[in-house]
Parts: C-alpha cells; structure tokens; sequence
C-alpha cells in the first residue's frame, strides 16, 4: 500500500527532493521542497493527527486544495488510515465544487494548504507518532478520480489497491514493486494532482524516485525554463500544452536538447504540432490515449511510429489492455467505425454513488468509452470522435473528428475544432474553429481554403460551412478541449 512505499522510499531516497512546488513566479526559486524523508515524516503526523479526529477505514478526505506538497502528504496520510482520498480540482467554481462536494459526503474537507503544513510539521523535533501499517487488501478503496466533465457533470471513478498496483505492472513492468531507481530523475506535473495521472501513479512515481516540479499556474514560458535548467529527459504533456510551448519564444532561446522523448495526449496531434515538436527538440513523439476510467493507461503509438500512424492514431493496446470495436447496438464486434472499449485490471471499478452511470460505462467487464474508433490492417487504432458529438447534417452523420483529422493537415492551421450550428435547412452544418499558425507568411486561411484542402479526402457534407478564428481553443480546468464551450462560441457569431 502507498504508506508502505513511502516509508521505503524514504529510506532509499532520503534527502532527494520528492517535490518542488512554484509561487507565481517560479524564476525567484521554489517556495517549498519536500523530500522523501520528510514526506514520510509528515505524512505519519498528518494520520496520526487525523486518527484523534476519528478518521479511519473506508472514510472520504476531501482535498479542494492545489496541487503542491500539502496535496501529496494529504493523500498519503490518508491511506496510511486505510481512508479513501477524492481530489477536487481547485480550478473549478465554488458552486462546481460544492456540488461535487454534496455528491461526495466526505468525512473531512481540507480547503486549507496552511493549515494542513502547520500540522505535518508541528512537534517536528520529536519522533512522529507511528500509524500501524494495514494489512495489505486489494480490494480496500484507494482514491476517488473526478473525470474531467467535458461533456457533463464529472463522475467519481472509484480506484481500489489492485488497480493502482496493475498500473505500476503496465508503467514499470512485472515486479515493479522491486524495482527502484538509481540515479534521480525530474518530471513536470502537467495536469493537477487530483488527475488520474498522479491519483494512481503515485506508486509508481515513488518508485522511480523522481523530483516532481509544480506550477501554481500552468505556463508554457515556465515549463520551458524548467526543462532546461533540470535537463529534463521526458516531456509529459497534454496536447494543447504543447502547443502552448511550441509558440513560445523561449523555444528558440533555450537549450533543450536534453529532452529525449515527448508522451503527448488528452486530446489530438496535429501533424504540424508533431513535426515541429520532433524538429524544436530532436526528441521522439508518442501520442498516448486514456481516460479517467480506465485508471490512466490505454493505448499508445510507438516513439518511432510515422507521421502518417499518428494523425488521429492512438497506437496498440499496452500490455495487459485489450480492445474492441462495437457497433450502434453495442453488442456485436465490428471491423469499421464504432464504439471503442477497453478491458484492462487497472480500470475502475464504477463510479461513487452512481449506479445508473456505472451500469451505463462498465458492461461485462468492458469500459465503454463513448469514443468512435476503428481498427487499422496493421492493428494500430485510429479515433473517429465521440459518439455523442455526431452531428446530422442534411441526415448524414458527421464525426467531428474525422473532419479535424483532414484539416489539421492545413499549413496555415494550428489547430481546429468542429462543431455544429443549427441550420433552419440542413438542421445543423459545420463550423470550424481555427487558431491559425504564427508565423507571419502565413495569412490566416479561408472557408473555401479549408474546403479545398479537404475535399479530395471527404464528402461535400462533412466540410465545414462557416469558419471561426480564436487564438486558443478553450479548454476544461483538465486542459482538455472543452465541447461545451466550443458549441456556445459557435452558436453566437
């Protein structure tokens, strides 16, 4: 369990630096470090202190705080207790928060960073109050992951220890709990720590003994200074992130040729963005698909996969994660377009009190993803769109998607989204959202450019028939292309 590894880290590990946590300006240093040690050290306190209030086996802590040093010793504290830890992204609106928090009906809410290193640290000259060890159960409910809400209301993806201890086979490899790092190793939190990404990694990040660096707010300058002053060998990344990063000045002024690898995903990458992320930093490129549910891991390109295998490519299944295809009646396998479903032990179990969602996601074993996919001769996968952002133009189904795949081609286009607009002829058409690319030779393109350049490839009814220009597409508090927002920018030029 996470207590455990985190006392044998410590001892490993020692003084190295667990995590690094930035202020608003990170070129001024680290406002606070965390080593192992003192995560161990910290974490205990933190449980026995929680114990005196009568937290224990099976009871909810809520943590609304941001990401950060407290966050981590939180999460772990509470597993010490056997108590299950659900993370709220502190990006999101009180009235958003509040919701998830009635849905919850946790048993303690930390809302207060301060508050929170004040008691990890108080008595901190005398030996911390041990917490006996769990017995190791691999049902015992870890952490409770809050889908990141792009087409909804978010969801409590339920984790329990036999799916975090999966996630380190397929991360690591067979044996992972004997594995452990020699030389350190630094890492960038792309995403908050109440994302799928660190609630079941955790292990394995302890594991690997890496430092991790946090932002209070994401930037692509700061990202960018961070990697080249700590050499850093693996960009993780969400998709747009990248983007962000690419477009930045610095990357032309920074040395950053140490990064070896980019693992790119929560949403598409375009051909343009891949070429000029392989040419900026010389570094190999793997477009990664996943989800909240299925506990982080999924499919993944290989780093040496073509251009061509990674538009709208999502790779092979990765070990132990198996893939199938069924059609609108979601029980027959087909070999064309359908519904994506992924089986894998590190998926979750359902959701927190929602049995309606849980039976409508989790059928058989199998995670419906509510993705459109097909699967390619060569057994790699490529996405076709969500199935419930199809639209009916002139009644023919179009899949966003498969339009964006084409159009993302453009020279001039730097990402774009389709969505759809109601229509009182064709009952809805679509439009195309477009940040055009930066380089000043590039003038922005027209709808009939866009037209043009896709129409050898789709039919007349799937191109876009108005265009709308952004400088950014927005994103949900999770960085991911945020569909909602998309449709109400659409729907009032």
């Amino acid at each position: 369990m996470l207590g455990r590894t985190v006392d044998e880290a410590a001892t490993r590990y020692g003084d190295r630096p667990f995590a690094m946590e930035y202020g608003p300006d990170p070129s001024v240093g680290a406002r606070a470090i965390l080593t192992y040690a003192e995560l161990a050290d910290r974490s205990s306190r933190l449980a026995a202190a929680w114990r005196r209030l009568g937290v224990g086996e099976g009871d909810v802590v809520a943590l609304t705080i941001p990401s950060g040093c407290a966050y981590a010793t939180a999460y772990v504290a509470a597993s010490r207790l056997g108590a299950v830890t659900a993370g709220i992204n502190p990006t999101l609106t009180d009235p958003e928060r509040d919701r998830l928090l009635d849905h919850l009906a946790p048993t303690l809410t930390i809302d207060d960073s301060a508050a929170l290193e004040v008691a990890c640290t108080s008595d901190s000259r005398t030996p911390a109050e041990r917490v006996d060890d769990l017995d190791e159960h691999p049902d015992r409910m870890v952490a409770v992951v809050f889908t990141s809400g792009t087409t909804g209301t978010p969801k409590g993806a339920v984790f329990r220890d036999r799916q975090i201890d999966a996630v380190g086979r397929i991360d690591i490899g067979e044996g992972w709990r004997d594995h452990w790092a020699v030389e350190e190793g630094h890492a960038l939190a792309s995403t908050q720590m109440a994302h799928v990404g660190f609630m079941t990694k955790l292990e394995s990040t302890l594991h690997l003994g890496l430092t991790t660096h946090v932002l209070a707010r994401w930037r692509a300058d700061d990202m960018l200074r961070l990697v080249a002053r700590h050499r850093i060998a693996v960009l993780g990344v969400i998709a747009p992130q990248l983007a962000l990063m690419l477009r930045s000045p610095l990357i032309e002024r920074l040395d950053l040729d140490c990064v070896e690898r980019i693992v790119a995903g929560g949403a598409a990458s375009p051909p343009a963005m891949i070429r000029e992320a392989r040419r900026r930093f010389g570094a190999t490129y793997s477009v990664r698909y996943s989800s909240t549910e299925s506990g982080g891991v999924g499919l993944a390109t290989a780093f040496d996969a073509s251009e061509s295998e990674m538009v709208g490519g999502i790779g092979r299944p990765r070990p132990g994660v198996e893939v199938r295809i069924l059609d609108s009646s979601l029980d027959r396998v087909v070999d064309g377009i359908g519904e994506l479903c992924l089986r894998s032990p590190t998926q979750a179990d359902g959701y927190w009190r929602a049995p309606d969602a849980t039976s409508a996601t989790f059928r058989d074993g199998w995670l419906h993803t509510g993705d459109l996919a097909r699967r390619n001769e060569d057994g790699t996968y490529t996405l076709c769109g969500r199935a419930k952002e199809m639209y009916v133009r002139g009644g023919y189904n179009v899949s966003p998607a498969e339009v964006e795949q084409e159009l993302s081609g453009h020279p001039a286009v730097a990402a774009v989204a389709i969505v759809p607009r109601p229509d009182p002829v064709m009952g809805e058409i679509g439009v195309a959202v477009v940040v055009p690319t930066a380089a000043e030779h590039d003038r922005r393109p027209t709808l009939e450019d866009l037209r043009s350049f896709a129409g050898p490839s789709l039919a007349r009814w799937k191109l876009p028939e108005a265009i709308l220009f952004v400088d950014a597409l927005p994103l949900t508090p999770a960085q991911k292309l945020d569909r909602d927002a998309l449709v109400r920018l659409a729907s009032t030029e």
